[in-house]
């Protein structure tokens, strides 16, 4: 059976109101464009989480294909003409390059695409985040394909006792290792606990009945402050993830998500918080521009069509998850300013607190170690001790 691709391509075109939604004239023009224009396609779904608009394709064209991703791009353009005209906050925020050139990579938008060869059964699901980074990804997809805690078919499915492997990029020195689980499960541990550096990009089966160079779940890993040298926002990453006959199981993969892990991003770029796991309806991010959020869009893939999109998170079953995550909220949000709320300072280099603490900088004095020492003792002798009794 011939390749069949699933895409998800999303920008940041402007939010409603603020950072906190998405305007529904931006969707409405989202789907009127890629229905006028997409004949590239062979289906395609429109969703958003936050203020980001997300657009879910199915097609036979391939991963990185030039005509998918220009039409993408054309639709972030043709909506952020809708957001300069609604006057939306940060029209166009995401797209970092005044034209097209060949790849939507490195342009801003945010990318996950799976290529593979569909079964008799093909579940997918599309996992959407605002206010975080690529790195909120690292704990949930590792649990879901090597934590046997989460996932019992790692032990009792023979499809899956090979285990699988990891493709891990290091985003700041722009390499990447393939890790084995579970032989390597230490190092692939030590990786991804440092999410803001190393972020898991794709994972491969080992064994069972699915090609080994075949990608069962994709995330993506653009990181919008190293694309602009500056603050653009948050990477508010997608993944994608294949399920069933050799590979996790649906309710192992959203059995993943229903620990509130704290990950990085929430308001500004700067501050640490849970990442709540909602239905589509509560895909908006208020209390403080967040508190970060991850939905999830579940179909039945056909090699013609992604099918009907079901709202697995709308389940009353995460509404544990959400009041732990609304309880860390409270306790993170009353450190204000302060961290370990606010991030460290190595995490906030592309932030705007570099320019505050540039405007400081001609006032520090040298401190000598000598002077400092010096002082410490003639404080130390200028201070009488207090007489026994008094």
């Amino acid at each position: 059976m011939s390749l069949i691709t699933v895409s998800i391509i999303k920008a940041d075109v402007g939010g409603f109101p603020g950072h906190g939604g998405m305007h529904p004239d931006i969707k409405s023009r989202a789907q009127e464009y890629l229905r006028d224009n997409g004949s590239v396609l062979s289906d395609f779904h429109v969703a958003h989480v936050g203020d980001d608009l997300d657009l879910i394709l199915l097609h036979d064209k391939g991963e990185d294909n030039t005509g998918v991703h220009k039409l993408c791009w054309d639709t972030f353009l043709a909506c952020t003409e809708v957001a300069r005209e609604l006057r939306l906050y940060g029209a166009g925020q995401d797209l970092l390059s005044d034209s097209f050139s060949g790849n939507i990579k490195g342009l801003g938008p945010g990318v996950a695409e799976l290529c593979f060869t569909p079964r008799k059964s093909e579940p997918i699901t599309a996992f959407l985040m605002d206010k975080t980074e690529p790195g909120a990804f690292n704990l949930p997809f590792f649990k879901m394909f090597a934590d046997p805690f989460n996932t019992a078919g790692l032990v009792i499915d023979p499809a899956m006792h090979d285990g699988f492997s990891f493709e891990i990029w290091d985003v700041e020195e722009h390499r990447k290792v393939v890790l084995h689980s579970p032989e390597e499960l230490y190092d692939i541990i030590a990786l991804l606990g440092a999410k803001s550096r190393y972020v898991l990009k794709r994972v491969f089966p080992n064994g069972g009945p699915l090609p080994k160079d075949e990608a069962v779940a994709a995330i993506s890993t653009d990181k919008l402050s190293q694309i602009a040298g500056k603050y653009v926002g948050k990477d508010d990453p997608v993944g994608l993830v294949r399920a069933q006959a050799g590979l996790p199981a649906m309710g192992e993969v959203l059995e993943a998500f229903a620990f509130p892990q704290i990950v990085s991003g929430w308001m500004r770029g700067s501050h640490n918080g849970p990442l709540m796991p909602v239905g589509w309806e509560d895909a908006v991010c208020t209390r403080f521009d967040g508190p970060p959020r991850v939905t999830a869009y579940a179909f039945q893939v056909t090699p013609e069509s992604l099918g009907r999109a079901a709202d697995p998170f709308r389940d009353i079953a995460f509404d544990n998850a959400r009041r732990t995550a609304n309880d860390i909220t409270d306790y993170l949000r009353r450190h204000g300013p302060f961290e370990p709320h606010r991030l460290p300072l190595q995490d906030m280099e592309y932030t705007t607190l570099p320019q505050v603490l540039e405007g400081l900088s001609s006032r520090f004095v040298s401190l000598p170690e000598a002077a400092a020492k010096g002082g410490a003792k003639a404080s130390h002798k200028a201070t009488p001790r207090a007489e026994k009794g008094h």
